[in-house]
């Protein structure tokens, strides 16, 4: 697995295939998450390295100000460039040993920088002296940058490349053949038996302890870091189970409802009753359009048709139940009952016959037939609520829900687009928001019998 973008905090289940299949989306959206998260990170972190590489060769200068110090500043150009090459590389998915090896170049360059004297400076001092410039502070910033476009393994895997890089540049030093002797002895005449002050001003000494604690200190905040790194990464992949859990919702509910049910804990598994309006919409005669038509047209069509009353049931606050094939069934006052919800089915019954006429003219002008809508309304009281054992399913059932499905097939028989119950007009009435245009063309018509319910229904229909 690549260090760069790490995907082992993602719990794994290990219970049963509902499980495992909620854990593989979640892992989906954990990974899409880290993935979008490293690709800000890398961008973010590019261009903080970009603005402390302008501050550094501009406070290079102020600090020493000779001409040898441009060599330096041409020397921070190379590690721009290659902080550019990072952000092209990293844009490329499933391009993370390039990044390593550019991560690697970075700190190698700056190795190098560190130990090796300025080939531009006339000035002779011992080699050991280049550690007394502490340059391995400059290492830090790219340990911190990296925290913000990596994984807390690539953060570790910084740490411990730079004390084995440093590591090796102490050893070469100390491997050199030894040069200024003069000048340590006439060091260790002025300090005469002070071994300790002798050790810390002799320009010839590497200081191991210092070497050493750099690498302890180093890697300690490569380690904090680190963790920081991975309870930032835990983080995002709960958000992004979050996210995965309102966008599952936002599949059924009008976004003010999502809201409303993100802000509750378990409300859809209480089992209740409560009066709702239920909305049925179907294509009359789909089976004989489908008949002879490709499956791919016949996708399309239901695509488009479904498309258009999902978009009314949610405009008007309502939940998208469930599909029935060339149908579906939307509720109004689920999971909370509100003050227009009967006005919110009839609006959205009637709007999805105004977005049918709009399809039928788009449809007409391709030279396709029209497209019969049939809707059925009710109102009253269903029992709602969670059921199943492992795999749940929000459900609202009962006498209302029978009925308004009888009302939409009753549609065929008295030849219009809608049939309401007269229930649903009077309680939309009694809710005082809707207006007279909803309901000048609703035709009263006679109580009707309809089958599983005992007592005639009062219905209203629109052509």
């Amino acid at each position: 697995m690549s260090v760069l973008a790490d995907t082992s905090d993602i719990p794994e289940s290990r219970g049963a295939p509902v499980e495992r299949t909620e854990a593989q989306a979640t892992l989906k959206f954990a990974e899409a998450a880290l993935a979008d998260s490293k690709r800000e990170g890398l961008l973010l972190a590019v261009r903080a390295r970009w603005v402390a590489l302008a501050v550094t060769a501009v406070t290079l200068p102020i600090i020493n100000p000779t001409w040898e110090v441009s060599y330096y500043v041409v020397m921070l150009g190379l590690f721009a460039l290659n902080g550019w090459a990072q952000l092209k590389v990293g844009k490329i998915a499933g391009r993370s040993s390039p990044e390593l090896v550019l991560i690697f170049c970075d700190l190698a360059l700056l190795t190098f920088l560190s130990v090796v004297p300025n080939p531009w400076s006339a000035v002779d001092w011992p080699l050991a002296m280049q550690f007394r410039f502490d340059s391995f502070l400059y290492f830090f910033i790219f340990l911190a940058t990296a925290t913000m476009a990596y994984s807390w393994r690539t953060v570790v895997a910084i740490g411990f490349g730079t004390s084995a890089l440093w590591a090796v540049a102490v050893t070469w030093v100390y491997l050199q053949p030894i040069t200024h002797a003069a000048l340590s002895e006439r060091v260790r005449a002025a300090t005469g038996s002070d071994v300790r002050l002798f050790e810390i001003i002799d320009p010839s000494a590497i200081g191991f302890c210092g070497r050493f604690q750099q690498i302890v200190v180093f890697l300690l905040v490569a380690m904090i870091l680190a963790l920081a790194a991975r309870r930032s990464n835990a983080l995002l992949i709960s958000h992004a189970g979050i996210e995965r859990e309102r966008t599952n919702l936002a599949r059924y509910f009008s976004p003010n409802v999502v809201a409303e049910l993100s802000k509750n804990d378990d409300p859809l598994k209480q089992v209740r009753t409560q009066d709702v309006a239920v909305l049925f919409a179907d294509i009359v005669g789909f089976t004989a359009y489908s008949d002879g038509r490709s499956p791919t047209e016949v996708i399309g069509t239901l695509r488009r048709f479904h498309e258009r009353m999902e978009r009314e049931v949610f405009r008007h606050d309502g939940t998208l139940d469930k599909y029935l094939g060339d149908g579906l069934m939307a509720t109004f006052g689920t999971p909370f009952t509100g003050d227009r919800d009967a006005g919110n089915a009839l609006r959205c019954a009637q709007a999805m016959i105004g977005s049918m006429d709009e399809l039928n003219l788009e449809r007409k002008h391709r030279g396709e037939p029209p497209i019969q809508l049939s809707l059925g309304l009710h109102y009253g009281p269903v029992v709602l609520g969670d059921i199943g054992l492992n795999r749940l399913e929000f459900a609202v059932i009962g006498t209302t829900v029978n009925a308004a499905s009888r009302l939409e097939s009753l549609t065929r028989e008295f030849g219009c687009a809608m049939v309401a119950s007269h229930d649903l007009v009077q309680r939309a009435r009694a809710e005082g928001k809707c207006a007279n245009a909803d309901f000048m063309h609703l035709v009263e018509k006679p109580a009707c019998a309809v089958r599983g319910i005992e007592q005639p229904v009062a219905i209203w229909t629109r052509a």
